[in-house]
C-alpha cells in the first residue's frame, strides 16, 4: 500500500486558520518542526523521553492537532478510520482494504479522517501502540505522504509484530521500519523527534480523543458517521466487502 499512498500528495485538508508547521498556532499549542520547544497546553503525562509539552505535528489541525484528514476538500463524504497500530486485525484490514481507500480518496469519493487508539497497550501491557503513534506523528510533521507510507509500513505483513510482542516499544525497531519510507530514510528531524519523544504528548492526546469518541473496537470504519460492516458484522475484511458497504451507505 506504500506505493498507493503517493496518490495523496498535496491533498491534506486543514482549516485555513489552523495550519500545521509554519502556519501559526491559534490554540496556543507549539507546532513542528520536531524538537521545537513546546508552549502552552502542557501535558504532564508526556512520554519518558519527551519534554511533556504538547508539540503539534505539521499537517494536523484541530485542538491539539488531533484532526488528521486526508483527501480533496470538495469531497462530499468523510470516512473515519479507527485503528490501533499494535492491533493485528487493524493490520489485516490495512493490508486488504487500504489500497481501495487510497483509490477512493484519489477519485474524490470521500476524504479520510484517521483516529488512533492504544487498546492493546491497555489490555496486554507495554507501550508499542503509543510509541508507534508518536513516531507516526513525527512522520506526519515531515509530510502527509510520509505519514501514510510509514503507517502502511508499520501495518505491513512484513513488519507488524502482532499483539503478543511489543516490538514497537523499541525506537530502534521503529527506525528500522522507517528505512522503507523514502522521505524518512535520511531525515534527521524525523529521527531526532522519534528518539526524543517529541510527539509523545500528541500521541496521548490522539488516544484520549479516541477514548472520547465512543468507539470501543479497532478496526472500525464509518462513512458520514454510519459504521460500515462486512458479513461478519465487524469491519469489512476484504476490499469487495468494503466497497459494497460504502456503496450501500452512499445510496442511503
Amino acid at each position: 500500500m506504500a506505493a498507493a499512498a503517493a496518490v495523496f500528495a498535496g491533498v491534506l485538508v486543514v482549516t485555513d486558520d489552523d495550519k500545521g508547521s509554519g502556519g501559526g498556532s491559534p490554540d496556543g499549542v507549539a507546532e513542528g518542526p520536531p524538537g521545537a520547544p513546546g508552549s502552552g497546553d502542557s501535558d504532564d503525562s508526556g512520554g519518558s523521553e519527551g519534554s511533556g509539552d504538547l508539540v503539534r505535528p505539521g499537517h494536523s489541525s484541530g485542538p491539539g492537532g488531533t484532526t488528521v484528514v486526508i483527501g480533496e476538500a470538495s469531497a462530499g463524504h468523510t470516512l473515519d478510520v479507527y485503528q490501533d497500530l499494535r492491533c493485528p486485525p487493524c493490520a489485516s484490514f490495512d493490508q486488504a482494504v487500504g489500497p481501495t481507500i487510497a483509490k477512493d480518496i484519489k477519485a474524490g469519493k470521500y476524504k479520510a479522517s484517521f483516529h488512533f487508539a492504544a487498546i492493546v497497550d491497555e489490555n496486554r501491557g507495554g507501550s508499542g501502540s503509543t510509541n508507534a503513534l508518536s513516531a507516526l506523528g513525527a512522520a506526519l510533521d515531515v509530510s502527509p505522504d510520509a505519514f501514510l507510507d510509514y503507517k502502511d509500513a508499520l501495518m505491513s505483513s512484513k513488519n507488524h509484530p502482532g499483539d503478543s510482542k511489543d516490538s514497537y516499544a523499541d525506537d530502534d525497531q521503529l527506525l528500522t521500519v522507517s528505512q522503507e519510507v523514502y522521505a524518512l530514510k535520511t531525515n534527521a528531524s524525523f529521527r531526532e523527534a522519534l528518539r526524543e519523544g517529541t510527539y509523545d504528548p500528541w500521541a496521548k492526546k490522539m488516544i484520549a480523543a479516541f477514548d472520547a469518541s465512543g468507539v470501543s473496537n479497532t478496526p472500525t470504519v464509518k462513512l458520514d458517521g454510519s459504521e460500515l460492516t462486512g458479513i461478519s458484522g465487524s469491519a469489512p475484511a476484504t476490499a469487495a466487502e468494503f466497497t459494497d458497504a460504502v456503496n450501500q451507505e452512499l445510496k442511503g
